[in-house]
Formats: C-alpha cells, structure tokens, sequence
C-alpha cells in the first residue's frame, strides 16, 4: 500500500522541519553558497558605504545565510533579498528563494504581492546602476540602453523562479492528490473485498442450509417408509408370509424411489446446472444449493398432483391417513406446488416417525391467491406394532418453516389439546 504524507514524513524522519536528511544538507548547501557570495559582494558594498570591509564581509554571511530556512519561512527569505537589493548582494538567495515561494502552499496574492516587490526593486537598483555607468563614462551605449538593462534583468530574475515554481508547486499538489486518491481507492477496494467475502461466506452458509434440507426432504421421507415396512415385515414375516412378501415389495420400491430421486439430486450437482460441466472442475458450493432448483424447473420434482400418491404410500405402510382437498384445484408455480409438497411429506414423515399408528388428517385448500394445508394427526397408540427406532435430528420443521418463509407463507406447528401434533402452511400462490 502506497504511504501517506504523514507516514512518508513520520518514516523519513528528517531533522527539525525538514522531511529528509538529504533535503537539510541540499538547503545548508545552499545556505553556504548564498553567504559564500553576499560575502564577496560585501566588500565593494562596504567600499561604496564608507564603512570596513570586515562589517560588509559579515553582513554578507548573515544575510546570505537566511537561505537557509528557505522551507520553514520563505517570506523571511525573500523579504531580506528584496532588503539588500540595493546593496547589489543576495541574487542567488532573490532567485531560489522567490522558486520556494511560488511552489510553496502560500496564498497567491501573497506570492503576487512579494514577486511584485523584488521585480520593482530589481528594476530601480538595476536602472540607477546602470545609468551611474554612463554617468561614470564605464558604458558609452545610448540612454535606450538603461530601460532596457533594467527591464530586461528584472524579469530574467524574477520570471523564470516564479514560473518554475508555481509549475513545480502545483504539479506536487497533484501528486499529492493522486496518492491521496489511490490510497482512498485501494482502502475502499480493500472494504470491497471485505465485504465480498462476507457475502459469500453468507451465500456459501445459506446453500449450505438449502442443501441439507433438500437432502433431508428427499431422502427422509422415503427412508421412514422403509424403515416402517420393514419393522412390519419382521412383525409379521411368520405369522403372514403373503403380508410380509408385499411389504419387502414396498420396501424394494421405496429404496428404488429414493435412488432415483438422489441420482437426479447427484446428477445435477455432477453437471453443475442444465450445461455439462467439464469432469475435472470443481463444483463450486454455490451451484450445488440450486441443484434441486434446477431439477424442478425441469418438470422432475414433486407437485400437488402426487398428493394421493404420497397419502398412498403412507397407508400402505399402516397409517390411518385421510386426504380431504377444498377449492378450486388449479396449476401453481413450480416452487409453490413443491413447496406444499415437501410440507405434507415432512408431517407424514413425522407422524410415522414419533406418532406411529396415529390418525392423521391432511387438508389442502385452493384459496383465491392463496394455497393452504394442514396436517393433524391424533394422540399415537401406547403399543404399536410399526413402532421402530427414528433418529430425529430436529431439522425437519426447521426446513418447512424455512420453505414457506422463503415464498412469504406462514407456517405454525405445535401440539393439539388432544394430544397430538399439527403442521400448518399458508402460502401466496404468485
């Protein structure tokens, strides 16, 4: 991740105000140069003033001295050029620092205001100059020559530190705004993946729930018929060997059931969808959850219609079940008619597994845009002969009520007065 100014500044770790060792020892070089030469033109200064050579020479290198500090306080710096213009000293210390000046974060009439200033009292200091010259018979050019002179030095030294500077400052500040923009960019893009990967810890989570309760309503059903046929198969496989010959028969059409419904389940997450998918890939985890989905949309999964064949089913295997439907019977969509579906089934799964024996009643009502089912059953009887061990992982209401949330439905379960058990499904028919 690219740093910020501070944490550039913070790493750097110059001394005092400067942000790098290198920058100190750049501007105590200059710093040097500028009292180097205001030293030297110290000395005609002090020739010209009336005052010793050895006063000028110090005034030199104290005033060429304040280039110093160009980065903390270049106003000071420009203000003592424009100070000892007159004096004919300090152009190195004119040039860089009015550069500092103009690349600076300064407001710009400020920056206007002092560049105006030296260019004005590098104009008047070059004019009288050069017109003592010809006064001095040391120039012999005509007197067009003096604006000349002085106009032209003016702006040859206050144009071209100007220009680069503000050229230079407001390239920094763009610089300056584009790490500023990238690190505000990679943070949000960073957050973007935070949250991407919530969203699919969440998704890879919620498929992973659709697939146990798809797993759950295909395979349980099936297997507590099983289990019920063969508990009755061994009740009664000496006392009616004819009985006990058509229980292992539905024993062996329940188990063929419930291959073909998983070998469609497993086929589908094999391809990963109606398209093949190539046998080396891997299934990702989101495309397994929609695997039954996508089984129902092909005409392949339950529908109302199978109702009398699902009550069937549970009769054969000893359960005094009742089906009574109310309403018009009409076509729902797909997820509807199996959603209705897998709740019936579910109950009947419940009943034989914890009421064994039990009367069970399963009502199913074509309401105006709304399908309606119950599923009730009585108190179990104290001794049953198709009573078998259930294992009961707590997961089959669970996956109802998770079904008929899912399309907007109501669903309600809980024990009757009467001591038995009622399932209760509402669900909106678009």
């Amino acid at each position: 991740m690219t740093m910020t100014g501070e944490e550039d500044t913070a790493a750097l770790g110059g001394p005092w105000w400067w942000t790098r060792w290198r920058s100190a020892a750049f501007d105590w070089s200059l710093g040097l140069v500028s009292a180097v030469e205001c030293a030297v033109e110290g000395i005609p200064f002090a020739r010209d003033a009336g005052i010793p050579p050895a006063v000028g020479v110090v005034f030199g290198l104290l005033a060429g001295s304040v280039l110093v500090v160009r980065r903390k306080w270049p106003i000071a710096v420009v203000l003592v050029s424009i100070a000892i213009t007159p004096a004919q000293m300090g152009y190195l210390m004119g040039i860089v620092g009015l550069y500092t000046l103009a690349a600076s974060e300064l407001p710009r009439r400020i920056i206007a205001s002092l560049a105006g200033m030296q260019l004005v009292g590098t104009l008047i200091v070059t004019f009288v100059r050069v017109r003592q010259s010809m006064d001095q018979g040391r120039l012999t050019i005509g007197d067009w020559f003096i604006p000349f002179a002085a106009i032209t030095t003016s702006l040859g030294l206050t144009a071209p530190p100007l220009l680069l500077g503000m050229y230079v400052g407001a390239r920094r500040r763009l610089m300056e705004s584009l790490r500023e923009r990238a690190d505000s960019l990679e943070r949000e893009l960073q957050l973007l993946a935070e949250r991407a990967e919530e969203r699919a810890e969440w998704a890879r989570g919620e498929e992973r729930t659709r697939i146990a309760r798809e797993m759950h309503d295909v395979v349980a059903h099936r297997v507590s018929l099983m289990v019920v046929h063969a508990a009755a198969l061994q009740a009664v496989a000496r006392k009616d060997p004819e009985k006990a010959v058509r229980n292992a028969a539905l024993v062996g059409d329940m188990g063929r059931q419930a291959l073909t419904e998983l070998r469609e389940m497993l086929g589908v997450l094999r391809s990963g969808g109606p398209g093949e998918r190539s046998a080396s890939a891997p299934v990702p985890v989101v495309a397994v959850g929609v695997a039954a989905a996508v089984v129902t949309e092909e005409g392949e999964g339950p529908c109302l219609s199978e109702l009398d064949e699902l009550v069937g089913q549970s009769a054969a295997a000893g359960m005094v079940v009742e089906l009574l439907v109310e309403g018009k019977v009409r076509a729902y969509a797909g997820e509807v008619e199996q959603t209705a579906y897998r709740v019936v089934q579910e109950a009947l799964t419940n009943v034989h597994k914890h009421a064994a024996g039990a009367k069970t009643h399963v009502r199913l009502a074509h309401r105006e845009g709304e399908i309606a089912m119950q599923v009730e059953n009585g108190p179990p009887p104290e001794v049953s002969a198709l009573s078998a061990g259930f294992p009961s992982g707590g997961n089959g209401l669970v996956g109802m009520k998770e079904r008929v949330v899912a399309l907007g439905g109501v669903f309600v379960s809980g024990p009757t007065e009467a001591g038995g058990f009622r399932v209760s499904a509402v669900i909106p028919a678009s």
